[in-house]
């Protein structure tokens, strides 16, 4: 047997993976731990803002509906989407600590593509509800039901979570035997099993599958969504009532085009011709974490109910320092025969 074909089988037989990676990052830009201090203050307000939501929608029981349901749902991915991602790319390249742990690396790609997946489709389940709610307004409530809700949302966990466990245990079985440096700013899917020295088909084809049932069939289904919401309104002879129900759908259609618009250009490009690396890291950071950042911001300032129960909260804070300030005294008084 000649040493190519040892060789060859050799390594189809076992898998050669390497003690660690190499997170390349930027390539020749002057002062990128700018951009990174940026993303820093971006994770902080994340977290800020995605725990305010998720405290108001815990804390106030008129919100406990299974539309705040989906909202509570955003908001936890968001935090945690950018909690898997943000705080590691801080780590890696303010502190210059660039080299991964095989085992962290695929850990990295798993939570960072799962959490994105699970956002991208809780998206298409805000406007199912969307479209249920102005279709058919008179039936909302008994179709759109807690369990009802409770169920969408776990089932789409449970598939996304398969899906992402089997494309990671697809490169599990590649073997690294040149090059460690990944092209990227994290472990991302691609430039990791593109790095490989056998077999990737199976990887291309898991990526394309991926790609398609999380960056392009969940904004053609909430397109299809709208087409038909925009039929019904068309149908309301009262303009009033019209923009009344348009104005419950601001804040999904916000938080759809600041989600997708800038994933579906960035893969376009991708596919379609040669997009410098430095453009493709800055659009996909942008990608990754200003929806999260944005989304309690626009739910907050931009949806009624929220307003309102922020109100409500606010004054029963501030009646109870009062009750607090008046009978605080008087107790202590008490206290002290």
């Amino acid at each position: 047997m000649s040493p190519e074909v040892k060789a060859t089988s050799i390594l189809n037989t076992t898998f050669v993976h390497p003690a660690k990676f190499y997170i390349n990052g930027f390539s020749n830009i002057p002062d990128a731990k700018y951009y990174y201090v940026f993303l820093c203050f971006v994770y902080i307000m994340t977290v800020v803002g995605n725990v305010f939501l998720l405290s108001v929608i815990y804390l106030d029981k008129t919100l406990h509906t299974p539309k705040y349901m989906i909202v509570f749902n955003l908001a936890f991915i968001d935090l945690c989407g950018s909690t898997a991602l943000i705080p590691k790319v801080l780590d890696t390249f303010l502190f210059d600590r660039n080299e991964i742990v095989y085992e962290a690396c695929l850990s990295y790609m798993f939570f960072v593509w799962f959490f994105g997946s699970v956002q991208s489709w809780t998206l298409v389940t805000m406007a199912f509800d969307r479209f249920i709610a102005i279709c058919f307004p008179l039936r909302y409530h008994s179709i759109v039901t807690k369990p009802l809700t409770a169920a969408v949302l776990l089932l789409a966990w449970v598939l996304l979570l398969a899906a992402i466990v089997c494309m990671a245990g697809l490169v599990d079985r590649l073997s690294f035997c040149g090059s460690l440096v990944i092209q990227s700013f994290y472990c991302d899917h691609g430039p990791v099993f593109r790095l490989a020295c056998n077999d990737t088909s199976l990887n291309y084809l898991i990526a394309y599958i991926l790609l398609t049932a999380i960056v392009f069939v969940p904004p053609i289904l909430i397109i299809l969504t709208y087409v038909c919401i925009a039929i019904a309104l068309s149908r309301i002879a009262s303009g009033v009532e019209r923009l009344k129900a348009m104005k419950t759908c601001t804040s999904h259609l916000i938080l759809v085009a600041i989600f997708f618009l800038p994933l579906v250009g960035t893969n376009v490009a991708v596919m379609a011709s040669h997009i410098h690396p430095n453009a493709r890291i800055i659009n996909s950071t942008l990608a990754h974490t200003i929806p999260s950042l944005l989304n309690p911001i626009i739910y907050s300032l931009k949806t009624e109910e929220v307003l309102t129960s922020i109100r409500k909260l606010c004054k029963k804070i501030r009646l109870r320092n009062r009750l607090n300030n008046r009978c605080g005294p008087f107790i202590t008084h008490v206290l002290s025969k």
